[in-house]
């Protein structure tokens, strides 16, 4: 299952206060992998926590050498992201929020021979073989109010680009990560603004979706940091702070 050499799969946990939420998506995690015929790392990147998240992730790798724990104190899910994502050793890396809101059994959708072709997998709660599970209406229509102002003022072509299951072939990773800047909920939206017009082949991929009531997002407040961080990410580009494309890319999109 594990490899210090380089495994097929690198799972990317961000974690902020999970002490509770943490163990158990962990040995969830570690039941699949030994099912799975392929070497696989988990990384969880502890985010400025206050609980014991460091700990019980600490105690879980003792018996799991595959696990690593990454410590970032600087808060910031983007940051967090970015971190393991530039330490992972996999030629797929996905991102896995900590409450395990899609079952991870649904990751083989995210493998080849799946994945064949493409650059990044974004997991999708929308369309007709997307099921979303136990989430109040007034959620869910807020989340489509903040998909449409995507649509007009980021990018285009994605129903659904706050989903925190991601998957990420190493080379889009290597490059993408390395130029990211937004450190909090905006850096979905940076790195598949960047995708685009870089010639990354992106899909999306239907999943199941559980809601869970302890869900961080908050929604006015996120709803506003997400607009305002959609404007960063345009005035970066218009900027130059994102590295020109690397030989073997893509034209730009408009």
């Amino acid at each position: 299952m594990s490899s210090r050499l380089s495994p097929l799969l690198s799972i990317i946990i961000p974690a902020h206060n999970e002490e509770h939420r943490l163990p158990p998506s962990l040995a969830k995690i570690d039941a699949f992998l030994r099912t799975q015929p392929y070497a696989a790392e988990v990384i969880v990147v502890e985010n400025g926590s206050h609980d014991r998240t460091a700990d019980v992730t600490r105690a879980f790798a003792a018996d799991h050498p595959y696990v690593t724990l990454l410590e970032v104190e600087t808060r910031g899910k983007g940051l967090a992201v970015k971190a393991g994502m530039l330490a992972a050793r996999g030629e797929y890396r996905f991102i896995c929020d900590t409450d395990l809101s899609m079952p991870i059994e649904e990751i083989t959708k995210f493998l080849p021979p799946h994945a064949d072709g493409y650059d990044i997998s974004i997991a999708t709660r929308e369309g007709k073989e997307a099921r979303r599970i136990g989430e109040p209406e007034y959620r869910h229509l807020m989340g489509r109010v903040n998909n449409l102002l995507i649509k007009i003022f980021a990018v285009r072509g994605f129903e659904d680009t706050q989903c925190g299951f991601k998957m990420f072939h190493r080379r889009a990773a290597d490059d993408l990560f390395a130029v990211q800047h937004m450190t909090g909920i905006g850096f979905d939206v940076e790195l598949l603004f960047i995708a685009k017009r870089r010639g990354y082949r992106v899909r999306e991929v239907p999943i199941t979706w559980y809601f869970d009531p302890d869900s961080r997002m908050r929604l006015v407040q996120d709803s506003l940091r997400m607009l305002l961080e959609i404007f960063d990410i345009r005035q970066n580009w218009a900027k130059g702070l994102y590295a020109p494309e690397t030989a073997g890319n893509r034209q730009p999109e408009s």
